[in-house]
Parts: structure tokens; C-alpha cells; sequence
């Protein structure tokens, strides 16, 4: 069974840390992952930096263009992954989009995942139509999850087709706005939130954007299986690097 249903089945609420590769320094990228599953985190979401990352709020494209300054590439990733396995067993989802992926290649990319034990992807840019009718067999061949993303926008139809589609989780945005750029949910977003719960979809659901802290992770996470952290994280990493990331998943999950 894939580790992301594995995890999933836990009678817990989880928490997902997003960070982007190479960030800060370019060879951070596995002690972090190891550091983040050492403190209590669920999974972890790899991002790969895009130039143009379209779904991203300021703090996460700041550290994406400084990991690509620092020289961090697709295959600088998958090199630095090669032996994670060995030391961190929590579900790794790799989250980037498409145009580097068909640069590598799709299928050298899926199987150069499994190679290394990712075990889902996340890509904003990546139609659901698309990928259910070109590249899902090629995903379900490498045994990788394939994560959607619905925001309170989405419509019923659509929402459920995503759920027929998927076998994991469905990444419920908070907002329709980028990432890091709310703080705390009103009525509107817990109606939203009660309202997926409601439609009982066979998919978990995983709510990411404007998570900081215990407060927000509790009203995220009380109509859904768990909450995802980026913004908060990254600018954790900036202000303290590779270090005291026990202060700051303490700080969520107190």
C-alpha cells in the first residue's frame, strides 16, 4: 500500500510541511525532510522551484527563486533523494509543476519517483481532464498518487469527478488566493470546509493555505483529515535556517 493510504488510515489529524528544495542553502533539501519527520511532522511536500509558480504567494516564490540560485534542478532533486529511504519512512510528495516534469520527461520522471520512493505528486498546473486521459496510467504504473486541488470556487461536478479520479487525498485550498496570504479563517471558510465534509467524498480532504500556527491548524483540520504548511514554514527556514524546528512544529501541534 502506498504510504500516503497508509497514513492516511491513522486516527489522527495530520500535518503536511511543504518547503521548496535548496532552500535556504542547496544542500538542505534531505537534513530538513529528516529534521521534520523527527519532530512529529505526517508528510512532507517536496517543492521542485518553477520560475513562474503561479499558485505561490511571495514568501514561498522568494525561496523557489533562491533555490534555483542556488542551482537547484530537477535532477539536483533526484540526486539528493536517491537515498532517503534509508532514513525517513513518512509519505514524500514531490509538489512542482508540469513544465519541468515534461521537460524530464513524464514517464522517466514517474518512474525516477518511484526509483527513489516518492510516493505522490502534486502539480497545480496540470489539468484534471488532461491527466485523467493522458498521463493517470502512466502514474498509477509507477504507483504514484496524483493530488488535486478544489477551492471554495469549485463547482459540485467537478468536485466529484476529481474524487472519482483520485486514490489518496484532495488538497481543499482554503481560499482562492495564493499561498501565505490569510491569517485565520472567518465563517466563510469553515461554512466551505463543513460543506466538503458534508458531500462525503471517499477521498480525505487536506486543507492548505493560510495555516500558521495551532490555532488555524485546529479550525482547518476539524472538518478535514489534516492541514498542509508552507508560507509559516519557509519563513521559519529564513529566519533560523536547519535549526529549532522543534519550536515550530511544537508550536503547531501543542
Amino acid at each position: 500500500m502506498n504510504r500516503i493510504n497508509q497514513k492516511l488510515k491513522e486516527d489522527k489529524k495530520l500535518l503536511s510541511i511543504y518547503f521548496s528544495a535548496g532552500y535556504p542553502t542547496l544542500n538542505d533539501t534531505v537534513s530538513i525532510i529528516q529534521n521534520l519527520e523527527q519532530n512529529g511532522v505526517d508528510m512532507i511536500e517536496i517543492g521542485l522551484p518553477f520560475s513562474d509558480p503561479l499558485a505561490d504567494g511571495p514568501t514561498i516564490q522568494a525561496s523557489s527563486t533562491q533555490a534555483l540560485k542556488n542551482g537547484m534542478t530537477t535532477d539536483t532533486l533526484f540526486s539528493q533523494l536517491k537515498d532517503i529511504r534509508k532514513t525517513v519512512s513518512i509519505p514524500l510528495i514531490i509538489m512542482g509543476y508540469f513544465n519541468p516534469m515534461l521537460q524530464y520527461g513524464v514517464e522517466a520522471f514517474c518512474k525516477k519517483c518511484q526509483d527513489i520512493g516518492i510516493d505522490g505528486l502534486i502539480i497545480p498546473d496540470l489539468p484534471v481532464d488532461v491527466y485523467n486521459e493522458q498521463y493517470k496510467a502512466t502514474f498509477e504504473k509507477y504507483g504514484l498518487i496524483n493530488v488535486f486541488l478544489i477551492t471554495p470556487q469549485t463547482s459540485v461536478e467537478r468536485i466529484n469527478f476529481i474524487d472519482s479520479i483520485s486514490n489518496g487525498f484532495i488538497y481543499m485550498v482554503s481560499s482562492a488566493s495564493v499561498t501565505g496570504s490569510s491569517s485565520g479563517f472567518g465563517t466563510e471558510q469553515t461554512d466551505y470546509f463543513k460543506r466538503i465534509a458534508d458531500m462525503k467524498l471517499k477521498n480525505p480532504q487536506i486543507v492548505g493555505f493560510g495555516i500558521s500556527d495551532n490555532t488555524t491548524f485546529t479550525q482547518a483540520t476539524t472538518y478535514a483529515k489534516g492541514a498542509i504548511i508552507g508560507s509559516a514554514f519557509i519563513k521559519h527556514l529564513t529566519k533560523h535556517g536547519n535549526t529549532n524546528i522543534d519550536s515550530f512544529t511544537d508550536s503547531i501541534l501543542k
